[in-house]
């Protein structure tokens, strides 16, 4: 797997997964918050399935 998501992006993957998965734990939102393991993972892995089919990518290039 290639790295395609970088940066800013990251960040805000975690953040928001986290913030779903904790929601979800304390009841205040149904278990429709667990979909927060999803940008959890894409952003502790730094990739995302999505981002190969649209050809879109985050990170910075290496020169």
């Amino acid at each position: 797997m290639k790295s395609n998501v970088g940066g800013a992006d990251k960040i805000a993957r975690i953040v928001v997964g986290a913030v779903l998965i904790g929601l979800a734990l304390t009841g205040v939102i149904g278990v429709w918050g667990w979909i927060g393991v999803v940008p959890l993972a894409t952003g502790l892995f730094n990739f995302c399935p999505a981002y190969t089919l649209l050809g879109v990518n985050t990170c910075k290039l290496k020169k």
